[in-house]
């Protein structure tokens, strides 16, 4: 794997708040809370967690559609954590995001010609004729027919919308994607054919994707390392192999255990079950965040909060339990 950072975020955090009229904090949210990682070019990044564990608020403050709260984002060398306006034109050029739902990304009102020529209106100057012959090359790349930009997203099944709105996303020849579950609205059929797209093109296009999913079914076939998230934080990070044949965290290990296994004679290790809700990002647990629901609790996890440390080769966890057994 290629070693050169494309992403270099330290502590990254974004909170949300909400205020009264006077304009007195009521409360804040932490949605990401101190987040630090490398994105490296040309990989995959796949990022899981339950709904509601800051997935995607990451990501989008990763490629500044949210302004950070703290810490700092390294694009390509270049820190963009407090660029604003045209500063972040050029960059918002270089990462462009595919979207969950590919019913609403696009404008039914507009026919696939508009959807994909509205980025390049915004960062190239192109007469009608070059512009329609790069949209008719993108779709062919996608797997559509140049016709297709005549058409209306309504005539398009959910897996033909979603290569559109893949084709938008590289219209405007972007270094880095923002994949935000971009498979979990569709059919299971069709979740491999957008996968097996996407890898096509990064391999054809040397592109670094942040792929998003809330479970890990998909994730191993297409990332080349996992970080699982919980409450706005970072449980652990590895390898894509790793994470899955030799989980560190209490909480991957159960996420892993939650997967159907299609082979019945195959017996998984474990048996935890992961019981109760996200707690609150209102309320954030003291200590290890995952305590409250992790079978393996001990007191230390209640009061100290656990650091993100290297256990094996790139494979990092925040766990106490971890922290134990290297010791032995």
């Amino acid at each position: 794997m290629n070693q050169t950072v494309l992403l270099d975020v330290k502590d990254l955090r974004k909170e949300f708040t909400a205020a009264n009229f006077f304009g007195t904090v009521k409360r804040s949210v932490k949605a990401v809370d101190g987040v630090t990682l490398r994105i490296f070019k040309g990989e995959t990044l796949g990022l899981v967690g339950e709904s509601g564990c800051g997935k995607s608020t990451l990501g989008r403050t990763l490629v500044r559609m949210y302004a950070p709260t703290g810490g700092t984002i390294l694009f390509d060398g270049q820190d963009i954590t407090r660029l604003k306006g045209k500063e972040l034109r050029p960059f918002h050029r270089r990462m462009q995001v595919i979207f969950q739902d590919p019913y609403s990304s696009l404008d039914p009102h507009k026919r696939v010609r508009e959807s994909i020529a509205e980025p390049l209106s915004v960062f190239e100057k192109a007469g009608t004729k070059e512009t329609d012959e790069k949209i008719a090359d993108l779709l062919r790349r996608v797997g559509l027919q140049p016709d297709d930009m005549d058409k209306y997203p309504y005539e398009f099944s959910g897996g033909q919308r979603q290569r559109i709105g893949i084709a938008r996303a590289l219209s405007v020849n972007a270094e880095f994607i923002l994949c935000d579950e971009p498979i979990s609205a569709l059919d299971v059929s069709i979740q491999a054919q957008v996968v097996n797209l996407l890898e096509e093109l990064q391999d054809e296009l040397g592109l670094t994707y942040l792929f998003i999913a809330h479970d890990l079914s998909m994730v191993r076939h297409i990332s080349d390392r996992i970080g699982v998230m919980y409450l706005g934080k970072i449980l652990e990070l590895g390898p894509s192999d790793a994470v899955y044949d030799e989980p560190l965290h209490p909480y991957t290990r159960i996420l892993l255990s939650s997967i159907p296994e299609p082979d019945p004679d195959v017996q998984k290790d474990g048996g935890a079950v992961l019981t109760g809700e996200v707690p609150s990002p209102l309320n954030v647990p003291s200590g290890c965040r995952f305590h409250p629901r992790c079978p393996y609790a001990e007191e230390i996890c209640r009061t100290t909060e656990p650091e993100l440390l290297q256990y094996g080769d790139g494979h990092f966890a925040a766990c106490h339990a971890c922290g134990k057994k290297k010791d032995r």
